[in-house]
């Protein structure tokens, strides 16, 4: 195996990532991580972590511990950390392939795509008309300081609500929370929140004015109303990073036991139900054990 890169390749430096390498790299294994951006690019924007054991109360805290861990095995010579951009990755009988943007190519026994997820925009859902509007700030970015004392529209229901509101349990701040159906089930979360006001809404249109946003909330019974508020933050959640190579099923995720045996997918890549960070690390550290137990498989 000699002409490979090494035991283990691994595509994305977030929870998953990491874990997967410092797994490999427990286990005697060698591994390159190849990461287009810098270790945890997403945590390092999360203004607030609630459910992350390890007291940890923000992304760039827990980013900046992921970049230690891999700062300390490649200390150890077994993990290698590699700046690029994946654009490809390929299963052959005997060893995968990683293409990079500027046409190198990496091979290993097996490789791990941790490429996550990337935030859903207004242009990305049905129920939100903003054709004036291309991009809004997500509500995982915000923190305290960003938000107290203020009047906010949320556009969504999804989990970082939630996790938001106890992360800053003493922050004073007002949410008008405009929610699709599809929603409903989330909202559970913050039924009892004096904080946050929740709207079900059948769509919304969102149109940039002086003083900040028109906001027309339009209801499944034909009615509607409009009001301006100065900040709008979306909350409506992810679309996954897939990367040209791997199966890609209808809803956009990368079912793992439709990838090619040497591919590998974990974290948030592999579906929506189970997006956390914690998850995603158990996950990662799951797929760097694959292919070293069947590599000490003993034939017969």
């Amino acid at each position: 195996m000699s002409e490979l890169d090494a035991d283990l390749l691994v595509v994305g430096a977030g929870p998953a990532g990491v874990a997967a390498a410092v797994m490999a790299s427990s286990l005697r294994m060698t591994a390159v991580v190849v990461e287009a951006e810098q270790v945890g690019a997403k945590l390092r924007s999360i203004g607030a972590l609630e459910n992350v054991p390890g007291s940890w109360s923000a992304g760039p805290e827990l980013a900046k511990a992921f970049a230690a861990d891999l700062a300390r095995h490649q200390k150890l010579g077994r993990i290698s950390l590699l700046s690029g951009r994946a654009v490809e990755v390929v299963g052959h009988d005997d060893r995968a392939e990683v293409t990079l943007k500027d046409g190198r190519v990496l091979t290993a026994p097996t490789v791990v795509v941790a490429t996550g997820v990337t935030t859903l925009g207004p242009a990305d859902v049905e129920w939100i008309d903003s054709p004036n509007t291309k991009w809004l700030p997500p509500l995982w970015r915000a923190t305290a300081d960003d938000l107290e004392g203020g009047r906010i529209v949320v556009l969504g229901a999804d989990r970082p609500l939630g996790t938001w509101l106890r992360a800053h349990p003493e922050t004073a701040v007002h949410f008008d929370v405009l929610y699709p159906a599809t929603d409903g089930y989330k909202t559970d979360e913050v039924a009892d929140e004096t904080r946050v006001r929740l709207d079900l809404v059948d769509r919304v249109t969102v149109a940039p004015v002086r003083d900040g946003f028109r906001i027309t909330a339009h209801h499944a019974v034909g009615e509607a109303h409009t009001f301006v508020v100065e900040t709008v933050l979306t909350n409506m959640g992810s679309k996954p990073a897939a990367i040209p190579g791997l199966f890609v099923s209808t809803d956009g995720y990368c079912p793992p036991n439709e990838q090619h045996p040497r591919v590998l997918v974990a974290g948030d890549l592999k579906g929506a139900k189970m997006q956390r960070i914690a998850v995603a690390m158990g996950d990662g550290s799951r797929a760097a054990l694959a292919p070293y137990y069947q590599a000490q498989a003993v034939p017969g």
